[in-house]
Formats: structure tokens, C-alpha cells, sequence
């Protein structure tokens, strides 16, 4: 596996990125937030230039404000409630995270933002072969699934008889593993590759995306992943069916983020 330096990454202009920590290395939650606190200050005031955290995190379950009871673990979990937007998520090994904390014109155009972000994470999974896309109403990058007329019966159940078509509350967590989140791609349904959900405080950006790269995607199965009862989660090594690391990824995702947010025409939003 190739070694993952930490520090900065040069940049000859504009966005820097910055290495918190990867592998045995992965950094606590909170840690990264007071972190994120720290450079979006300095942002603010202009001391540095648009920067993006890039590391992994030790395994947790954030939660958005828009998050409800109904989506967190059943079985106590500790979750650590965030100020972003979007709803409960987790971080942890195999899952590349991005914090891009840049300057935006006022008034912030925040759909813009979240757009270059899903622009360049589709380009990421388009690099390693896999069609990544936006679902309308949905944040994030996605992995279609099949049409409804072509996916398998889940758990020996027609889909006319699937009990999620006839109950909007369905709750996965307690409906056994045919159901679970980080089963839909064998269920050929929808799953999302890549999370977003942001902050923007004085004009600059915090939070930002999770790329699902090679995850126990079963941690996603304690709860109702971004609130989102019929789809589920997706990784690039399982999309593709071979090992993929944070190392190779890494990169790949800081070529990107520079083309897409580097070469951006930013505008403030249209009032």
C-alpha cells in the first residue's frame, strides 16, 4: 500500500489541501472540528487561502439539525450532533473525508457549492470506473440501481409486496439484513457513493463530502442513513469488485477538487 504523507500539499495557486490523518492515524471527530473551527477563522480574516482537510476519521455517527430520533442507532451508539447541514451519517476507516473550507461571494450561493462538490467527486468515480450521478433531491454522489421491473424479490417477497411500498416509515434497522442500507446494491437499488452536507458561517464554507472508498459499509446499517428509508450506501471497491485504497483515491480527488473549485466562476446567489 502506498504511504500517505501528512502536512500540506503544495499548490503553485489557490486551494491547499491539507493531510490530518489517515490509516492508523485517522483523526477523532472532535478534533477535526476544532480544527475546521481554527482554519475557517483564519479564512475569514484572510490569513490563509481556501483550504480542504483531507483525512479519515475514527469510527462515529454525526448527526445533522435536521436529524430525528427516528434515524439514530436503537442500540445507544454515541452520536456526536454537528452543526452542518443534512441529516445522520458516519465517518470512519476506508472513507475518505473532505473539508473544503473556502470564501464564497455573498450572499452564498449554497446549491452552487454543494454542485462543484458532487461535480468533483463524479470525476473521481468516473477515473476509477464508476458512473457516479446526482439523484434530483438528493445530495451526494449516487450509483443508479436497476429499473423496478428488472430487481430481484427481497427476501422471497415480490416487490409489489415489498413493505416499504405501502409504509413511509419503514425502518430498515429493524427489519433484518435483506433491508439493510449496505445491502441495495445486491438488491439493485439506488446507493450513494459520496455524502455531502455543509455549513457556511460569514461567507466560508465548512464541512464538506465522505467518499465511501473500501468502508465496512455495514456501519451505515445502525441507522437511517441521511435520513433516506429506500436506498442505501455504495463504496468504489464494492462497485468495482477489487480493493480500493485511500492512497490511490487520495490524489485522484485533490486533482479534482483544484480543477473544479480552482477554475469555478463564483457568484453570489440571485436574490
Amino acid at each position: 500500500m502506498t504511504a500517505i504523507s501528512r502536512g500540506e500539499t503544495p499548490a503553485p495557486e489557490g486551494l491547499r489541501f491539507v493531510h490530518l490523518g489517515f490509516g492508523t492515524d485517522a483523526v477523532e471527530y472532535e478534533s477535526a472540528w476544532a480544527e475546521q473551527r481554527r482554519v475557517h477563522s483564519a479564512r475569514f480574516a484572510d490569513e490563509i487561502p481556501d483550504t480542504c482537510l483531507l483525512l479519515e476519521h475514527q469510527a462515529v455517527y454525526t448527526a445533522g439539525r435536521r436529524t430525528s430520533d427516528d434515524e439514530r442507532p436503537l442500540d445507544g451508539t454515541p452520536v456526536v450532533d454537528v452543526d452542518r447541514g443534512g441529516k445522520i451519517t458516519w465517518h470512519g476507516p476506508g472513507q475518505l473525508v473532505g473539508y473544503p473550507i473556502q470564501k464564497l461571494p455573498r450572499p452564498v450561493d449554497v446549491v452552487a457549492h454543494v454542485r462543484r462538490l458532487e461535480d468533483a467527486l463524479i470525476g473521481v468515480c468516473a477515473e476509477f470506473g464508476v458512473e457516479g450521478t446526482r439523484v434530483e433531491g438528493r445530495s451526494g454522489v449516487w450509483v443508479l440501481g436497476d429499473p423496478t421491473e428488472q430487481r430481484p424479490a427481497l427476501g422471497g417477497l415480490q416487490l409489489d409486496f415489498d413493505p416499504r411500498a405501502a409504509d413511509e416509515l419503514f425502518d430498515p434497522r429493524l427489519n433484518g439484513p435483506e433491508y439493510a442500507p449496505s445491502n441495495a446494491g445486491q438488491r439493485g437499488e439506488d446507493r450513494k457513493l459520496a455524502a455531502i452536507g455543509i455549513r457556511v458561517a460569514k461567507g466560508v464554507t465548512m464541512h464538506g463530502f465522505a467518499l465511501n472508498v473500501n468502508p465496512d459499509t455495514t456501519s451505515f446499517d445502525k441507522i437511517v442513513p441521511c435520513g433516506i428509508r429506500d436506498a442505501g450506501v455504495a463504496s468504489l471497491s464494492g462497485e468495482l469488485g477489487r480493493e480500493v485504497t485511500i492512497a490511490e483515491v487520495l490524489p485522484v480527488v485533490e486533482k479534482h477538487l483544484r480543477g473544479v473549485l480552482e477554475n469555478a466562476v463564483l457568484l453570489p446567489r440571485a436574490v
